[in-house]
């Protein structure tokens, strides 16, 4: 993109969120892996929002959505164009027995909200690492649980600057998908139906679930969570466990060893090792099962 400078002030003059430029992403994915954005933008309101579609439709300058980086590897020679981050829009507000929060709220916070006011039915969303939009578009659960059972609506702004409201029938939940992903909709705040709970029974769920995480995921690592999707009737864990790639290493990249579908960064990883093992471990599987492991993180960028 020419005169990355001038675009970002020009931008900047628009909104009162936070421009930046030629932005490393390694800054702000959990993987701690990736090379720069264009312009990243972190805006505070929906005049941000809305001011960044509308420049990024007036100067043909592609979007891109992140909300905390966490289910995503971005490639070493960063990604062109206008990255939003969402995790400054993070107001979250009680309204009878629902939750409507902003989509860069974090899963956490909107989980200790709703228990300090006696709000259950999001429990088993506890430790997964995401804002509720970024949640949202991929249908974040557990064994226990999807958030697309709970929402109830969603706030969304089209690529003509329209907000509209779409109802949790309209957004084809599936596993681990919505008809959000890559709808070009822009997510500004969902609903969540929830029920009453007692609030200390929700904090003890709450512990229980999160000390079970901190035993079976290698959470002192950077990661993006889990790297592929659960095939029908296995657990892609136990798939690449019996294949033998448990504690396989490409460069700084590897198959952790506390649960094999993650893939840890042991310090300078980068984007094109996590890949290689990515095809490693599915050449792999596919030879001991016949099974094809299906990415559940998202790539962006550009590079090998």
């Amino acid at each position: 993109m020419n005169d990355l400078s001038s675009l970002g002030a020009e931008l900047q003059r628009y909104i009162m969120g936070q421009v930046l430029i030629d932005e490393p992403l390694s800054r702000h994915t959990t993987f701690r892996i990736g090379g720069p954005a264009d312009l990243l933008v972190l805006p505070i309101s929906r005049a941000d929002l809305e001011a960044c579609l509308e420049f990024s439709r007036q100067k043909g300058v592609p979007l891109h959505i992140m909300g905390k980086g966490s289910n995503l590897l971005v490639r070493e020679r960063g990604v062109r164009g206008l990255v939003i981050k969402t995790t400054k829009l993070s107001r979250i507000r009680v309204e009878d027995l629902s939750i409507r929060a902003e989509a860069g709220a974090s899963l956490a916070r909107v989980l200790s909200v709703a228990q300090k006011a006696g709000l259950s039915g999001l429990e088993f969303a506890t430790g997964i690492p995401a804002t509720l939009g970024g949640a949202t578009v991929m249908n974040a659960g557990t064994p226990d649980g999807f958030l697309g059972e709970v929402i109830l609506k969603v706030e969304v702004l089209d690529k003509e600057g329209r907000f509209l409201f779409l109802e949790s029938s309209e957004l084809g939940f599936g596993y681990r998908e919505s008809r959000l992903k890559g709808s070009g909709l822009v997510i500004v705040t969902v609903e969540l139906a929830l029920k009453p709970g007692d609030p200390k029974e929700i904090a003890r769920l709450i512990a229980e679930r999160l000390a079970l995480r901190r035993r079976k995921q290698p959470l002192a690592w950077p990661n993006a969570g889990c790297i592929f999707k659960n095939p029908p009737g296995y657990a892609a864990g136990w798939l690449i466990e019996q294949a033998g790639a448990k504690g396989w290493r490409q460069g700084d990249a590897e198959v952790s060893t506390t649960h094999a579908n993650f893939i840890i960064n042991r310090g300078k990883a980068t984007a094109s090792d996590v890949l290689a093992l990515v095809e490693r471990i599915r050449e792999a599987v596919f030879r001991r099962f016949g099974i094809y492991l299906e990415l559940e993180i998202e790539t962006w960028g550009e590079g090998p």
